[in-house]
């Protein structure tokens, strides 16, 4: 049972990790702002930003952070909390 408990936190702190470094390689939301603003919002990166490089960033950001939650959670049960 340690040896899974270890795995588990193992792979936790990795997800951690990559999970600050997708936040940290995103595009701040002040950017698409001004974007917003002078019109490009209505350009062909603007409508299809779930297929750019900022969309799967974003993309995988969500399923990390859902990974996270349920690392967190299987963690917490698992030390008796």
């Amino acid at each position: 049972m340690a040896t899974l408990r270890t795995i588990v936190t193992v792979v936790y702190v990795l997800i951690c990790i990559a999970l600050t470094i997708l936040v940290l390689m995103q595009e701040g939301k002040s950017a698409g702002l001004t974007g917003t603003i002078s019109g490009i919002a209505d350009t062909y990166w603007g409508k299809n930003k779930g297929r750019s490089a900022e969309g799967k960033l974003v993309k995988a950001t969500k399923i990390l952070a859902a990974l996270f939650m349920l690392g967190a959670i299987v963690l917490c049960m698992s030390w008796g909390y």
